[in-house]
């Protein structure tokens, strides 16, 4: 039995959710190899041959891979997967967009969004926006799966001296091409991977008052995320969304300002190692999940906040 885990990387660097990714890999067996497919992308390969739970690297370079189209991604991966029980990837958008069609052209069943392997074959996954939980077993000779990246730890990234084995890449259709790619640049810290996230709702009222939030999460070196409903609103970016149909994080703070709590908005946020709630209303349900919660205009209680930060930082300099 070996793993087949595909890396997410952008031809430099490999993305952090792979190594959580591998962690949760391990869980099932020893022998993990990683397929790093990209175009001039060789130091990621050796990046990933450093990792300690890696047993081989299987390194494809390729202008078709440079872009990670999935049809041109997936006769690779599906060619590989003869020698392999289990494909996996993370469960975020690089993930998603191949491994259903990795699934579908190897006729098994995908399961997703896996935030714990009970044996090689049982895994636990969420369901009803995270209300509920499901034990599901797969009988598929090869089974593919997505992992919930905030589930698991990342692995270690050094000590390792995997096997790096060159891979011929595999004729790819000209069903589609790649034209362009448009990425919001930002010196905050990543959404998915940040250690403390502020995210404001609908009660920000207007795109204009998530100044208040920017400038907070500027001082506590913060994500800036949003419900929803603010999103749909166009109060801000759908990048910035949190929840069901937006991203999991799982900070070790979360501040949520002007946010009702509607399931689908704790689906993305609830693990959180701490959580502090502002809202004015305080028979919102965003309290009943709360560590800490302010029933408080938030017009008021965020210029106060901003006010004391700025205070300790004038202390500590």
């Amino acid at each position: 039995m070996s793993i087949l885990l595909i890396a997410e990387h952008n031809n430099l660097n490999l993305k952090v959710f792979t190594l959580n990714a591998i962690t949760a890999a391990s869980k099932i067996d020893n022998e993990i190899h990683v397929l790093v497919a990209g175009n001039k992308c060789e130091n990621v390969a050796k990046e990933v041959s450093a990792i300690p739970l890696v047993k081989k690297v299987l390194y494809s370079d390729s202008e078709n891979y440079e872009n990670f189209l999935p049809e041109n991604l997936t006769p690779l991966i599906v060619k590989l997967s003869e020698s392999h029980s289990h494909i996996i990837a993370a469960a975020n958008t690089f993930g998603k967009n191949f491994m259903p069609r990795v699934a579908a052209l190897l006729d098994v069943s995908q399961i997703s969004d896996v935030i714990k392997i009970n044996s090689s074959d049982e895994f636990l996954r969420p369901i009803y926006a995270g209300n509920a939980f499901a034990s599901v077993k797969s009988n598929d000779k090869k089974k593919c799966i997505t992992i919930r990246p905030t589930s698991f730890e990342p692995a270690s990234t050094s000590g390792g001296s995997a096997q790096i084995e060159k891979i011929e890449a595999v004729e790819a259709p000209t069903i589609s091409k790649f034209i362009k790619r448009e990425e919001t640049k930002s010196e905050r810290p990543e959404l998915g991977t940040a250690r403390i996230v502020i995210s404001g709702g609908r009660g920000m009222q207007s795109g204009d008052n998530f100044k208040l939030i920017n400038s907070i999460a500027d001082k506590l070196n913060a994500a800036v995320g949003a419900s929803r409903a603010a999103v749909d609103a166009g109060y801000i970016g759908n990048d910035h969304q949190v929840g069901q149909t937006g991203k999991v994080v799982v900070p070790d703070l979360y501040i949520a300002v002007g946010i009702s709590g509607a399931i689908q908005h704790l689906a993305g946020m609830k693990e959180s190692k701490v959580i502090v709630a502002i809202n004015k209303d305080g028979e919102a349900p965003i309290f009943s999940i709360a560590d800490y919660g302010l029933e408080a205009d938030l017009f008021e209680a965020l210029p106060q906040f901003l006010d004391e930060l700025n205070k300790l930082n004038t202390i500590q300099k």
